[in-house]
């Protein structure tokens, strides 16, 4: 019946639509933080906030100085009931990410490119220089960490890795799934890794780029940003050191 027929193409049409708006893009949330969903819906809704290991003090506020470029940070490490107030720095061309899903990142929202800051625990008491190269690629690719928000990448390469005082460089290709054509988006990462005196825990700073756009001079801009980062004690004022609570949770 006529019916029939229309309430079937209802129903088809709702079901396109259900499938279309699960269709996630990876490369379009590493380039602005959120995956393009029909009618505006956003692509961040249902999925988990990714894992950096972030821990900030009470009372500070990542902060990024238009002018200069330099981002700052206070972060904790250690156990915590008994934590170390970290300073990390570096300095960026980008502007601070902003929304629930970041905890320190910056980022071009148009390009992709970008650098965030995420920490790893080490593995019994060893220095940055005697930790292997699968310690790195198992934090930065692990499944709920920042490149794997909609699936683990893959072909992942260690190119270089070297040591320059207290901090670990290493150079990584990788590819990401694009879900809206099926295709492998090859991507740059640079990582200047260290462990603050007196702490058992990795602080990394992990800046990325497209292949393509690497090719095309971001690879500048991400060396100077992930050459610029220093992680060092924080003075603890006397103050009591907690962590800040985090979104959703109560003080």
């Amino acid at each position: 019946t006529v019916l029939t027929k229309a309430a079937a193409a209802v129903s088809a049409g709702l079901l396109a639509h259900i499938q279309s708006a699960s269709a996630v893009d990876e490369e379009e949330f590493l380039k602005t933080g959120q995956v393009s969903m029909p009618m505006g819906v956003s692509g961040q809704a249902g999925k988990a906030k990714p894992i950096t290991g972030i821990v900030l003090r009470e009372g500070s506020e990542v902060s990024r100085d238009d002018r200069s470029g330099s981002v700052l940070a206070e972060i904790l490490l250690g156990k915590s009931a008994d934590p170390t107030p970290v300073l990390a720095t570096f300095t960026s061309p980008w502007p601070l990410a902003k929304g629930g899903l970041f905890d320190v990142e910056c980022r071009d929202a148009s390009t992709g490119d970008g650098a965030f800051l995420t920490v790893s625990k080490s593995k019994g008491g060893k220095t940055i220089d005697d930790l292997p190269k699968s310690f790195f690629v198992d934090s930065l690719f692990s499944s709920t960490g920042r490149f794997s928000f909609y699936g683990s990448p893959t072909d992942i390469k260690v190119k270089k890795s070297e040591t320059d005082g207290p901090y670990r460089l290493l150079e990584i290709t990788f590819s990401n799934l694009s879900q809206s054509t099926n295709a492998e988006i090859p991507r740059n990462a640079l990582v200047a890794a260290t462990i603050p005196q007196g702490t058992d825990d990795v602080v990394m700073l992990v800046g990325s780029a497209t292949a393509n756009r690497w090719r095309k001079g971001s690879e500048k801009a991400v060396r100077d940003t992930v050459g610029s980062f220093k992680a060092t004690l924080a003075p603890t004022g006397g103050m009591k050191i907690r962590a800040k609570p985090q979104r959703g949770e109560l003080s």
